[in-house]
């Protein structure tokens, strides 16, 4: 049997071993020398007090040494605890040197930490990405509208992809070339004859200035020939012309009508005047005749005028039955 002393030594050995075990990660350790990176006991037992996984660090700065790279584990650190990627970063720091891009490890950090993928930055610098943009509707002078779909070939502009547009911005301009173009045509036919129109004049715009792209080129994918806007709005303009001439008309109309109302109740109203005076006159012959002012000869000599005049108006009407009124 061990002596009580020795075993007691023995399990504190053990403890102590799983408490270095625990904030060393000797595995890892010994992973790093091997690979060239010397990483201090101090910096492994730091990141776990730190609460960092240091494989998120460790296996980053091996890969940036392996490359040529002269980075140290207090950079890395830096940067993970202020929210970045580091393995993202050198891996863009890596397809840069491969491309003989010239980056700096600050400028990586920063592009990531202002939330674009650098790795994929890099990428796009070596290989262009094409953009596609959504159909652009355009009505050239004529009246004609165009649809032109355009590819945008860019390229990523690393100085400028902090604080740069994004393809959002590049679309848009290229857009608003594209309607700038077609709308400055004198007729449809001569950009459908000549699509490398709309390419030149929005290449010369420099639409990539302020974006974090360079436009290698635009391509104009497909022109189609929409609606005859002018005609249209000819028709909408003729239909508006008639309708405020019949509203014209109509109220030339209304206005007729009343007059002529207003003309029947005026005549109504004359003959109603007339019809009162003849029914003042027997009242007035009666009191004449009352008051002596005339005699009943008088009255009969007028009666028998009346009806003379009756009688010539009656022969008259019956010796011409066929004329016609005036006009």
């Amino acid at each position: 049997m061990f002596p009580t002393g020795l075993l007691v030594l023995i399990i504190a050995v053990v403890i102590v071993l799983i408490i270095l075990l625990n904030f060393i990660p000797f595995g890892m350790w010994i992973r790093a020398m091997a690979s060239g990176v010397r990483i201090s006991f101090r910096s492994l037992i730091g990141m776990k007090v730190r609460r960092i996984k240091p494989d998120r660090l460790v296996y980053p700065l091996i890969k940036a040494t392996k490359a040529g790279l002269n980075l140290n584990i207090t950079q890395l650190e830096t940067h993970l605890l202020a929210g970045g990627n580091v393995d993202r970063v050198i891996n863009a720091l890596i397809a840069a040197q491969r491309a003989n891009i010239p980056m700096a490890y600050e400028k990586a950090c920063a592009i990531d930490l202002a939330g674009r993928d650098v790795f994929q930055a890099v990428q796009m610098s070596v290989t262009p990405k094409v953009i596609e943009t959504p159909v652009v509707a355009a009505i050239a002078k004529d009246g004609i509208e165009l649809r032109a779909k355009a590819r945008v070939t860019v390229r990523t502009n690393i100085e400028r992809l902090v604080g740069g547009a994004g393809e959002e911005t590049v679309i848009a301009r290229v857009g608003e070339g594209i309607v700038t173009t077609v709308g400055s045509a004198e007729t449809h036919k001569q950009v459908l004859e000549n699509p490398d129109l709309i390419s030149r004049t929005v290449l010369n715009k420099g639409l990539d200035a302020g974006t974090a792209y360079e436009i290698l080129s635009i391509d104009i994918a497909d022109v189609d020939v929409g609606r005859n806007v002018g005609a249209q709005l000819q028709m909408d303009q003729a239909e508006a012309d008639r309708r405020i001439a019949q509203a014209k008309a109509e109220e030339r109309r209304a206005m007729a009508v009343a007059h002529e109302q207003e003309m029947k109740a005026s005549v109504q109203e004359m003959r109603a005047k007339v019809v009162e005076a003849e029914a003042e006159v027997p009242k007035a012959m009666a009191a004449a005749l009352r008051d002596g002012k005339l005699g009943v000869l008088d009255y009969y000599q007028m009666k028998n005028t009346i009806a003379d005049t009756d009688m010539r108006e009656s022969i008259a009407k019956a010796s011409t039955p066929d004329a016609k009124p005036a006009d």
